[in-house]
């Protein structure tokens, strides 16, 4: 048996790229995309026909060049998605511009828009997250969409405050990022290497997933941004684990069986008392949180930075095709 093999048992397994041809190689349950991966596989000539079709569609939209632009990102976002479920059982999450990320009804507006885009194509929103950031604006947007059935993938997650936010919200699932957390503590560190029992990240996670099933909340935990094989080993039996398709071949070209890490006895064992967070309390807890505060600034000014590379492409593409 392959530790890949083995982890599936424990965990549910997704795949964190837009390769399909990957997607299709390491048989994830489910995929997650976002701007920077989406602009990568758009320039490979085998992904061609999905840009042509994104251009089609933005075409039909009119407008000026501005709006074909976004039309032509957002049928791209959709295109791309609907392509990753014809080779996975499961759902794809599909990013919420990172501008959004401070403006609760400019994020539900632009999250109903791709779920009509994509069951305008013909697929279930069941098979959709849509990905908002874990500020307290975007849990606000995603605890709405919930209620209209829109199912939401909570992302750019580092603090505590921010996991029970989006646990008391009802939210779908939530992405803790193990491998930023680590980064921060790391150069906090001198540069020096966390050793897998001390790793802030792994532990971060851990405490997420105790705390929700030991007090019976439904969304789901879904351990993201890996550096190596022993953080994801050190949480099998996470809800889910969305890895990096290099990751993914080293665990399936490595021979090794897994033991569950995270189970439901040793969450309802934990230690913790249950939290109930006001906007005040939820704004404090998170600001207490250097790591956090640091590191959701950064992650958004990060994800902007992919998305307005996305967005040159696409306008590039728009201008081209108006031009001929």
């Amino acid at each position: 048996m392959t530790v890949l093999e083995s982890l599936k048992k424990f965990s549910i397994v997704v795949a964190d790229t837009g390769d399909f041809q990957a997607i299709a190689r390491l048989k994830p349950q489910d995929a997650t995309t976002n701007p920077s991966l989406l602009f990568t596989a758009a320039q490979r000539p085998e992904y061609r026909h999905l840009v042509e079709e994104a251009m089609e569609e933005a075409e039909k939209h009119g407008g000026d060049q501005k709006k074909q632009t976004e039309a032509f990102m957002d049928q791209l976002f959709v295109s791309f998605g609907r392509e990753i479920l014809k080779v996975i059982p499961g759902r794809v999450s599909t990013e919420v511009d990172a501008r959004l990320s401070f403006d609760t009804e400019a994020s539900i507006a632009k999250a109903r828009h791709l779920i009509e885009l994509y069951e305008k194509g013909g697929t279930n929103r069941e098979r959709i997250l849509i990905k908002v950031a874990s500020t307290w604006e975007g849990i606000r947007a995603a605890e709405k969409l919930e209620r209209e059935g829109i199912h939401c993938n909570l992302t750019l997650l580092f603090s505590f405050a921010q996991a029970v936010g989006c646990a008391e919200a009802g939210v779908t699932l939530i992405s803790p990022f193990v491998g930023r957390i680590y980064d921060w503590y790391k150069k906090e560190n001198g540069g020096k290497d966390i050793p897998i029992d001390q790793d802030p990240g792994v532990a971060s996670v851990t405490r997420i997933y105790n705390y929700f099933k030991k007090f019976g909340y439904k969304t789901q935990v879904m351990g993201a941004s890996f550096r190596k094989v022993e953080q994801i080993e050190r949480l099998a039996g996470c809800d889910l684990l969305t890895i990096s398709p290099d990751l993914l071949e080293n665990m399936q070209s490595t021979q090794g069986e897994l033991q569950p890490a995270l189970t439901p006895e040793k969450a309802n064992a934990s230690e913790g008392d249950k939290l109930h967070l006001d906007e005040k309390t939820f704004r404090w807890m998170h600001n207490e949180d250097a790591m956090a505060s640091d590191k959701l600034s950064e992650g958004i000014r990060k994800f902007n930075a992919d998305a307005r590379k996305l967005e040159q492409y696409a306008r590039s593409q728009v201008a081209e095709k108006v031009g001929a």
